[in-house]
């Protein structure tokens, strides 16, 4: 199991186990970042030791193999499956050619050091730099608040105000770099898989090309290598569709902390203080408190331990609540409740006034209450105007736009995909529209398609049905997972269906073309699952199934014959393999356990450029780290374009 996702909303709360699981978080980049160094410094003792070469590849596999990636989630893609297994293979291979004596090429400090230094020194850096400003905005923010927690109320009004800006501008700087440091922490997290491997799987293509002894090898590795470059230009894919719909979260998250609440959480939750009288006078003692309005359960746990005693969660039923007067006591922002577990009047104090305001609400105290504004897109139906909307859309691209390299990913004017969407949906004249008008371009039709069906009231595939096709993708069985979808297609409202299969076939139509295009069904997946599948919650944990959603396009673009040939016999439940038929599952990709055949030793200077062409089949540019296979393949002959 996997480190849970760090919600952005945790980032208001900053609870003790929202602390807990950020500590996780850092201690795994210190051990990334403690590996990428020994990775660095084991690649360069093998490219400066050639005398000591067989010891230094032996070392260097094993700091290979003693690496396991962690995720997040609770479970991997294919093709995440085959980055994690990659490290294995690499050090078997390492191994099997340490009596071969390879020689590093000249360019290898360019093909693995320099990526790891960067993404070490840029990535986990810049992650370092975002931790210490959480720290220290942390640091400024309590202080102050304790001390504003301590201010009488009889002072004066403007002083208090102005002492309340300070709190809230201090908050804000805090909650703000909570949450950057937590975006950029996961971002590094799940980015990590496919920058450490690539670099690494580039200075091993180079290691086994530059070898005249080793053609053989290098041909046997180029498949694997063709595979594993594939399933991390996929994850990549992933990553960046994962990232922009995380983007627009934690924008919305800046605006309105408080109307993004989780599934099954308390009704509200936060620090308070607790009056405590004593013998000696009154103290105030901190806790992290826990509202269910459902069951009127108030769970607090206290914060400061009092010596040689541990104390536990203290849970109260709630009788009432109502505000405490500011004259009635020398303390801001407090109000009083009754439970039935304790006698007499609990008085507890918020953090702001704001604060307590929403404690009232959620408690039905005597307080007005408060709502936030929250502003909502526009949404639209999946109706007769709609289906016109998208046969149209179809049909122009077909006709005219179908082996346009790049269709759907790239994208139109926002101003002319809106343009377009006001006049066709215009309620005088809906569907008045000539779409062979020069005015709508190829690029603006596909925009305006993808924003129609993403802004509809409920997707196209529904969030009846979210979770259990997100179910069927993570599932390891492949006759089981196509089956399953296959069954659920046909448990989606007819309309609903009728559109998937209309949107399905045409994509199959575009992929056809991916030639001319390049939009292949891999590339659908990930411009379309988000588009065509979405969970009715917005959440951290619901962006990372956003892979699984990629893939179950995917498979209904790469399986159309058979799933719109008719629903399975048995809709009810998808088919499973009879018991003692081993069940088709999902193996990684691997080159140590191929077949070892007999070598014959070869002199030639370098693969055929064309070769390289036909063998790989990939198309660039490249951003990023991805410029390291293009330096890599040069020296080496085996272009990748």
């Amino acid at each position: 199991m996997g480190h849970p996702p760090l919600e952005f909303s945790d980032c208001y709360l900053d609870s003790p186990d929202f602390r807990e699981r950020l500590k996780c978080y850092e201690q795994e980049l210190e051990r990334t970042n403690k590996f990428i160094k020994d990775v660095i410094k084991d690649g360069n003792a093998l490219i400066s030791a050639m005398r000591n070469y067989s010891s230094a590849v032996q070392k260097f596999s094993q700091t290979l193999q003693s690496f396991q990636f962690d995720f997040i989630g609770d479970t991997l893609t294919d093709d995440e499956i085959n980055i994690a297994e990659s490290f294995k293979e690499f050090a078997e291979l390492l191994n099997e050619v340490e009596n071969e004596r390879m020689m590093m090429v000249h360019n290898a400090s360019d093909l693995l050091i320099k990526p790891l230094e960067n993404f070490r020194k840029e990535q986990i850096g810049f992650t370092k730099e975002r931790k210490k400003k959480f720290e220290k905005d942390g640091e400024r923010f309590y202080s102050l608040l304790d001390r504003h927690l301590h201010l009488s109320s009889k002072k004066k009004e403007s002083q208090l105000q102005e002492a309340d800006l300070q709190v809230d501008k201090e908050r804000h700087n805090f909650f703000e770099s909570s949450l950057d440091y937590v975006y950029q922490i996961q971002e590094v997290q799940e980015s990590k898989k496919f920058n450490i491997v690539e670099p690494v799987l580039a200075f091993l293509h180079s290691l086994f090309i530059s070898n005249s002894l080793t053609v053989e090898l290098t041909q046997d590795f180029l498949p694997y290598k063709q595979q594993l470059q594939l399933s991390l230009q996929n994850t990549r894919n992933h990553f960046s569709s994962t990232r922009e719909e995380m983007e627009e979260l934690k924008k919305r998250m800046k605006e309105a902390p408080q109307t993004c609440k989780l599934p099954g959480q308390p009704t509200i939750e936060g620090y308070l203080y607790t009056q405590e009288k004593w013998a000696l006078g009154i103290s105030w003692v901190k806790y992290y408190c826990q509202y269910e309005k459902e069951t009127k359960t108030l769970t607090m746990t206290p914060m400061e331990q009092k010596p040689g005693a541990k104390q536990g969660p203290l849970d109260l039923t709630l009788k009432y609540c109502v505000r405490r007067k500011t004259e009635s006591i020398d303390k801001r922002f407090c109000f009083d409740i009754e439970t039935n577990e304790r006698p007499g009047t609990i008085t507890l104090q918020a953090l702001s006034e704001a604060n307590r305001r929403l404690w009232m609400e959620a408690m039905d105290g005597k307080e007005p209450i408060y709502h936030s504004p929250i502003t909502k897109q526009q949404e639209m139906e999946l109706n007769e105007v709609g289906f016109k909307f998208v046969r149209k859309c179809i049909n122009i691209i077909e006709t005219k736009g179908i082996k346009t390299e790049g269709l759907y990913r790239t994208v139109g004017s926002n101003i002319q995909v809106q343009k377009l969407l006001n006049a066709f949906f215009d309620p005088k004249c809906p569907g008045d529209v000539d779409f062979h008008n020069s005015d709508w371009d190829i690029k603006t039709i596909t925009s305006s398609l993808k924003f129609y069906l993403r802004n509809l009231s409920e997707p196209v595939m529904t969030y009846r049905l979210h979770k259990e096709l997100v179910s069927a993708a993570k599932s390891d069985n492949l006759d089981y997972r196509l089956g399953a979808i296959h069954s659920l297609v046909y448990k989606l409202p007819e309309k609903n269906r009728e559109m998937l299969e209309l949107l399905i076939r045409h994509l199959v139509n575009v992929c056809e073309h991916s030639k001319e295009n390049l939009m292949t069904p891999s590339n659908m997946g990930v411009i379309f699952g988000p588009t065509l599948m979405r969970a009715q919650e917005d959440t951290v944990a619901a962006m990372m199934n956003i892979k699984f959603q990629n893939i179950v396009v995917e498979i209904l673009i790469e399986h159309f014959g058979k799933i719109y040939l008719g629903p399975p016999e048995e809709s009810a439940a998808p088919p499973v393999p009879p018991p003692r038929v081993t069940a088709r599952r999902h193996k990684p990709i691997t080159i140590s356990k191929r077949l070892l055949r007999e070598r014959t030793v070869f002199y030639t200077s370098s693969l055929d450029e064309s070769e390289g062409f036909k063998s790989l089949g990939l198309r660039g540019p490249f951003p990023g780290s991805e410029r390291v296979f293009l330096l890599q393949t040069f020296v080496c002959g085996v272009i990748l374009c």
